[in-house]
């Protein structure tokens, strides 16, 4: 079992999160089809640190951008994907 500290909910338990994606640029609705086959289909793999997105599905229902070990699967950092979300 793996703890993400959701910044919404608190820690909870790697299963009530779904995996996105990498971080990635998203094209704009008028860009040409190759760009978006880039965007779906192309991705990296890295070894190290690297930026997704995971949904928490079972929880408070957001985005969260999540910086990940690939190597290890050390959960590095994790905050809201929309930036501004949280109030202080």
């Amino acid at each position: 079992m793996q703890l993400l500290k959701c910044p919404f909910c608190g820690n909870r338990d790697q299963s009530e999160f779904t995996y996105v994606r990498e971080v990635a640029p998203v094209p704009s609705l008028q860009a040409d089809q190759a760009a978006w086959q880039t965007y779906v289909y192309e991705r990296d793999n890295p070894r190290g640190p690297h930026n997704e997105w995971w949904h928490h599905h079972l929880g408070c229902r957001q985005i969260l951008e999540i910086v990940r070990d690939t190597m290890t699967h050390e959960i590095i950092s994790v905050q809201t994907a929309r930036k501004g979300a949280i109030q202080s």
